[in-house]
């Protein structure tokens, strides 16, 4: 009997012989488009944007203040009085506030206080708080904690990205292990079609019953629903990796027909350098924004504890009534304002308790933290296993698959000596076909796994 031999060898590699004019999207290709066009990394680089921002409102408690106020009484015609005052006020990182104010007051019934020569007077001074507020107070902590939020956001970017990779990968796998299973069952279905034929021949010449072209065109009708299952599995996966595909006006972009993966055989990862790995877990985004929310707390801490003093503001003022008039003045000796303001909470039960409240904290995201880092040194360890197991699975499966296609092409010889059957030739072949298949779902979940081990380890896109 002379119909078609099976060939197997290139089914290893992951899919048949690549069609005609048949464009391939690589691996690495769908990798720089996810992560230069897709929406979830132009989310992952605004949270840049939104540190950014932030670190821009806590700067606002530093700026120049400008003010005016202007009070005036007009009775029966009489101007009783006319107070008027402009000033700036300008805070510090130090925590000092520099002042400047111009006041100029007319009118009968000034009291005493409010009497300022003609022409204005002018004041030069500064804020100071010597006991709470003296090496922290709201306006620095509110910028020390908004830089350390910047920080976290770029920790937050990292982790979206890493998740963003390996999401991509498991549709790209997914994808070209659909589009492998789909070559397997082609196959099958072309062999079985050339095998109907040859028995087809061989009967109308009489040399086999009726009955095997019976057997012979069954088996095309099952591997023709298989393959039907696995065009629908195909398209599935495909839709499936469209969600990631975009361009750069965010309008979402659909494979062409005539596009395909490549083949499973051609991506080799490789064993990953578990040392270096392991020392990655400690600098993981996860750690990282724990680590972050330790400092953050760490500043709401001593902003806490800067609480527990009293208040003690010193004002000073510089009274002139020309800018000329600063030269040679004495610092307490003559034309000037000098305040002293004290205050403080008798049983500072307030402030006792806000400083217990942000010292638990810090313990609960302590505990957090050491809890996370074994998390994740556990999931990097079960991932390196799972990917070792795959690659010794994927060696076994060599022989297995080679042993397979072996009894295939005896059980086809026999069957042309007449000392075999179609149902033999057809279970043979069945085994090496699932095979086959169990290979391509292992090559699949080893390049998955791959990615594993680099997410587990804080790892994202890095195009191979």
């Amino acid at each position: 009997m002379k119909y078609g031999l099976i060939v197997f060898s290139f089914l290893w590699m992951g899919a048949a012989v690549p069609l005609q004019a048949q464009e391939t999207l690589n691996y690495s290709d769908f990798l720089v488009w996810v992560l230069d066009y897709h929406p979830v990394a132009r989310q992952a680089d605004l949270n840049l944007e939104l540190g950014r921002q932030e670190i821009r409102m806590a700067r606002g408690g530093f700026d120049p203040k400008l003010y005016g106020n202007m009070d005036e009484k007009q009775y029966q015609g009489t101007e009783y009085y006319n107070k008027q005052e402009a000033g700036i006020v300008v805070p510090t990182f130090g925590g000092v506030e520099i002042q400047g104010m111009v006041e100029r007051n007319t009118g009968t019934y000034l009291s005493s206080e409010n009497t300022v020569p003609e022409n204005g007077l002018l004041a030069v001074g500064a804020a100071v708080n010597v006991g709470k507020g003296l090496f922290i107070d709201e306006r620095r902590a509110a910028l020390q904690q908004a830089k350390i939020y910047a920080l976290a956001r770029e920790e937050e970017r990292k982790q979206t990205l890493n998740d963003l990779y390996l999401d991509a990968t498991d549709a790209y796998w997914s994808w070209a292990g659909a589009y492998a299973n789909l070559k397997v069952r082609e196959e099958g279905l072309r062999l079985a079609s050339i095998r109907f034929e040859g028995i087809k021949s061989s009967f109308e010449q009489g040399d086999l019953p009726a009955i095997d072209t019976v057997e012979s065109y069954t088996q095309v009708l099952n591997r023709s629903i298989q393959v039907q299952e696995a065009e629908n599995v195909f398209f599935a996966r495909t839709q499936e990796l469209n969600v990631y595909l975009w361009d750069n006006d965010q309008n979402p972009l659909y494979l062409e027909p005539g596009i395909f993966p490549q083949f499973l055989g051609e991506y080799a990862p490789g064993l990953p350098d578990m040392q270096d790995f392991r020392e990655l877990i400690s600098t993981h985004p996860e750690l990282r924004l724990l680590d972050y929310d330790l400092n953050y707390l760490e500043i709401d801490r001593r902003y806490k504890a800067e609480q527990l003093k009293p208040e003690v503001l010193l004002k000073y003022n510089f009274l002139t009534e020309s800018l000329g008039g600063l030269e040679g003045m004495g610092f307490l000796e003559n034309n000037y304002k000098f305040g002293v303001k004290i205050s403080t909470p008798l049983l500072l039960r307030k402030e006792r308790g806000g400083l217990g409240l942000a010292k638990a904290k810090i313990n609960m995201v302590t505990y957090k933290r050491d809890l996370k880092y074994q998390q994740l040194r556990a999931k990097l360890e079960q991932e390196y296993n799972t990917y070792l197991v795959l690659n010794n699975q994927i060696d076994t499966f060599r022989d297995n698959i080679n042993g397979l296609e072996r009894l295939v092409e005896g059980e086809r010889t026999k069957f042309e000596m007449g000392e075999s059957s179609l149902f033999l030739i057809n279970a043979r072949e069945t085994s090496l076909f699932d095979a086959l298949l169990v290979k391509n779902s292992l090559f699949v979940k080893k390049y998955i796994g791959f990615s594993k081990v680099r997410n587990a380890a804080g790892l994202g896109f890095e195009v191979p």
